[in-house]
This record gives structure tokens, sequence and C-alpha cells, in this order.
């Protein structure tokens, strides 16, 4: 039996292009999404659009980490994070407004933000299978498309008023070709002071470097202005199961053992969350240094 078009899926394929030709539509055709030309791409029974093409460049996060991460942002602990994300995105979005969120992981960032406008609709991002399940049933306003960040997105030229991008990769150029002139690119990343406890229970897990933040600014300056950026920073308790997942959702769980998890699931009366939120608006270039797809078909 063919896999029924998902609602939300359907709201969004007026932003989807095929990942081949580039800049034909995609239309919905038993079970699938099709271009013009043929490409056939299809609609997986958990919701999701798999676009991906060739060889992935990374796999994503495993089933591990995505039901760790579920589990431990199903405490709250992180709610304070989507609470700032979702006032900047509103701030930004019409009432009919398009928000693009690269790297959605399992939704749960993109489904505040929808939660704050009534009327917008959502599209997520990502290269896990088992994320996407998630975030294809995380809001009923929002789509979940398997796509690799460092590509080229399957998305028309200006398609969304906010993009989103938060602890996850980024692609500058495709956030400025994707983003309408007055969107905003809204970007939340940890400080160093981020999980500071936690990091002094685990040597073994990934560092934050300290060159991030000029990093980050040397790749987004010359496409986009920072209008205004926020911290984000207070103080949970973990439990020894809280601390075991917080771990495992992270990238540290690919370059840890077993073993190094179980010791990180220790209780903390207080671990550091500390992330900064900027909102950038699109910097107007010239037509010769816009990054853009011709649109046919």
């Amino acid at each position: 039996m063919p896999v029924p078009l998902p609602p939300a899926l359907d709201l969004s394929l007026d932003l989807l292009r095929c990942p081949t030709c580039r800049t034909r539509r995609l239309h919905p055709d038993h079970g699938a999404l099709r271009c013009p030309v043929g490409h056939t791409f299809d609609i997986a029974r958990h919701g999701y659009a798999s676009l991906l093409t060739g060889t992935r460049a990374i796999s994503g996060d495993d089933t591990a980490m995505v039901q760790a991460r579920e589990r431990f942002l199903s405490t709250g602990a992180y709610a304070r994070i989507r609470e700032v994300g979702a006032r900047l995105a509103a701030a930004a979005v019409s009432e009919q407004g398009t928000v693009v969120d690269v790297g959605c992981g399992t939704g749960y960032y993109l489904a505040g933000v929808l939660d704050q406008l009534p009327s917008a609709r959502g599209l997520g991002l990502d290269t896990s299978v088992r994320a996407l399940r998630s975030a294809a049933r995380t809001h009923d306003r929002a789509a979940a498309v398997a796509w690799d960040v460092f590509r080229p997105f399957p998305l028309a030229d200006e398609a969304a008023d906010v993009v989103l991008n938060v602890f996850a990769p980024r692609n500058p150029t495709e956030f400025h070709r994707v983003l309408r002139p007055a969107g905003r690119l809204i970007v939340m990343r940890p400080t160093g002071r981020h999980l500071a406890e936690l990091r002094g229970q685990m040597p073994a897990m990934v560092t934050i470097d300290p060159a991030k933040e000029q990093r980050l600014h040397r790749a987004l300056n010359p496409l986009f202005e920072a209008l205004v950026t926020e911290q984000v920073e207070y103080s949970v308790p973990l439990t020894k199961l809280d601390a075991r997942d917080l771990v495992g959702m992270t990238p540290s769980a690919r370059h840890m053992s077993p073993a190094d998890l179980d010791d990180g699931g220790v209780p903390l009366d207080q671990v550091t969350v500390s992330v900064l939120a900027t909102a950038y608006r699109p910097r107007t270039l010239s037509r010769e240094t816009r990054p853009r797809r011709a649109e046919v078909g």
C-alpha cells in the first residue's frame, strides 16, 4: 500500500525542489515525491520524506542517541533554551510564515517555535533517519525531510522567513539563499561554560573549541549581520539517568564506550546550562554574489 502524503508535508510541498534537477518542483505520486523529469523519492511510513541521493556524508544520530535525547528533553531541562529560540523566531515571522530548522533532530525546538505561531508552518532537515521519525510527528504543522546540511538544500530560493539552527552544523551560503530578504537566521550554540561540571566528571567528553565564536563570526559575517544576541544561562540538577542521557545524546557518545557512558551516569546537584542565541538578518548582496538557483518547472 502506498504511504499517504502526511498533512504537514503537503503543507510544505511548494518549498521543496528536486535535489537531482535542483530547480524542479516535487509532486506526490503513489507514496513518493516525484519531479516532472521522473526523479522519485520515497515517503517513509513514519511520515518523513527522504531526498538524500548518493553517499551520505554522515549518518546522523543513531537510535541510542535519539532515545537519550528524547528522554532528556522530556525532563524540561532545556525548555528555557527552546523558549528563547521561539521568542526570537516569533519576532521575525508573519502569521503565515515558514520556519526551516536545519539539523532539526527530533524537532523539539521547531515544535517550540510553531507553538508560538499558530498559523506558521515548519520544515525540519536532518540526516538521522531515527531522529526524523520523531520530528515527523512532533507537531501537526512540522514536516520532516532527510537531508545533509553540507549539501545545497532541496529548497526554493527565498523559501523561509526563519532558518533555525540549534546545536547543529551550519551552511551559511544555503542559509542565505533560502532566506527571504527580511528573514532571520537564528543560531543557538553552547558557550565554554556549558555543562562544565559534567565535563569535569567526564574528561572523555568532546570539548568546546574556545575559538568557536570567532569561527562562527568569520563564517557568517560575509552573508549575515548580527542583530541581537542573548545569553541563556542557568543551573539544573541532574539525576543519574539525566546525566547519562545528556552525555549519550551529544557527539561525545560517538567517542565513548558503554563503560564511559555508565561512568557519566552520576547525579549532580548543579550543572550549568550556558547558550548563546543570536538573530541575524541576511546582508543584501549584488546579483553577482548572491547565492541563487533559477526557478524552472
